[in-house]
């Protein structure tokens, strides 16, 4: 297959191509044995083998959890709590989703480790298909798919006796944040939702035109025959395999900046090498997920960096939300600066605004 240049993540970057066989999946046990489960099963890894970008605050309890979506796969989540949590009370929740192609171990975590600290439940999820969540094949998109992810992730939550169901929010990050807005347009339980340096996926996808849409898509197309034969799918790898000191030369701007996070020890992580595998392209390309966004009838808070270069994407969803909405613009920062950089990340602002919301 050949290699092309490909508009993701924000940034025009050059993909790689890497495969993943269509079989069952590797687990541990207890005893951290490997075993195989089903496709659909997540993946569970020793503690030593876990790889996360930041310290778990010693007034923080992580805890690995997981649970099915409707569709049958098993998500792997990091439920975040309070040390000092009383199970016998109710708390406020937050579902808290990554960038496009990240996974929990690095924005959502560092997101959660935050907000946990300040009273709230929170959970870090891995998209279906993605990181440890169970689905094969491997980096399959689906917008369809990833509103899901959150509204799993509501069912989970709703049901834990420590959690207040009438109080569960979410925030998307980077291209999360479009899936989120989604799931909250059709999930009346997402009493109000943020997005952070938000990225419409959709939206970016269904920009590109002419022969170079034509191009992609027949090679989406044409993609699934060869991996039907052949029980494999090729995937967009655009991150080395293990993180580098220096980005590479001739990078545009903006995909340095990813790779200054991605590819390098900031923000690398070993489930977000890449993206989506090419069967997938066709999704991704046509499927809007922003459509019903003006019904909206919750709080809805877009936060985005001041030098962000995604900031065109909240500003536009801004001006397409319904009321209650809020535009919060955080100085002197970048697009990435917002995936893990605490000093810049609003948590005063994300708290204040759910606290809000909750209140309504």
């Amino acid at each position: 297959m050949k290699r092309f240049t490909l508009i993701l993540m924000a940034g025009i970057l050059t993909a790689g191509i890497a495969t993943t066989a269509f079989a069952k999946s590797s687990s541990l046990n207890k005893k951290g044995t490997e075993v195989m489960t089903d496709a659909n099963s997540a993946i569970r890894v020793k503690s030593s083998e876990e790889h996360y970008i930041f310290e778990l605050s010693d007034k923080v309890k992580r805890e690995h959890v997981y649970y099915k979506n409707r569709f049958g796969i098993e998500i792997a989540a990091d439920l975040y709590t309070p040390k000092n949590i009383d199970k016998n009370k109710q708390y406020p929740a937050i579902i808290v989703g990554p960038p496009y192609g990240g996974v929990k171990e690095q924005g959502p975590g560092v997101y959660a480790n935050g907000l946990a600290q300040r009273g709230f439940v929170v959970l870090a999820i891995d998209p279906a298909y993605h990181g440890y969540s169970g689905g094969q094949p491997r980096m399959s998109a689906s917008t369809t798919m990833y509103a899901e992810d959150f509204s799993a992730a509501v069912d989970y939550l709703g049901v834990q006796k420590f959690v207040d169901r009438e109080k569960i929010g979410a925030i998307g990050i980077c291209g999360s944040g479009g899936f989120a807005l989604s799931a909250a347009a059709m999930d009346s339980r997402i009493k109000a939702v943020a997005t952070s340096v938000m990225y419409d996926i959709a939206d970016s996808m269904n920009s590109i035109e002419g022969e170079a849409r034509t191009q992609m898509i027949e090679q989406g197309s044409l993609s699934r025959w060869d991996s039907f034969e052949s029980g494999e799918y090729s995937y967009i790898k655009q991150y080395p395999d293990a993180p580098v000191d220096e980005i590479p030369e001739g990078l545009d701007e903006t995909s340095a900046e990813f790779f200054s996070f991605y590819g390098m020890k900031r923000g690398w992580h070993p489930n977000a090498l890449g993206n989506i595998n090419y069967a997938s392209l066709g999704d991704i390309m046509t499927f809007p997920s922003n459509t019903h966004i003006g019904e909206l009838d919750r709080p809805v808070l877009f936060v985005v960096g001041e030098n962000a270069h995604s900031k065109a994407f909240s500003e536009k969803a801004y001006a397409n939300a319904s009321e209650p909405k809020e535009l919060y613009i955080v100085p002197n920062a970048n697009h990435v600066d917002l995936y893990d950089d605490t000093s810049k990340i609003p948590f005063d602002k994300f708290e204040e605004f759910f606290k809000d919301a909750f209140k309504k």
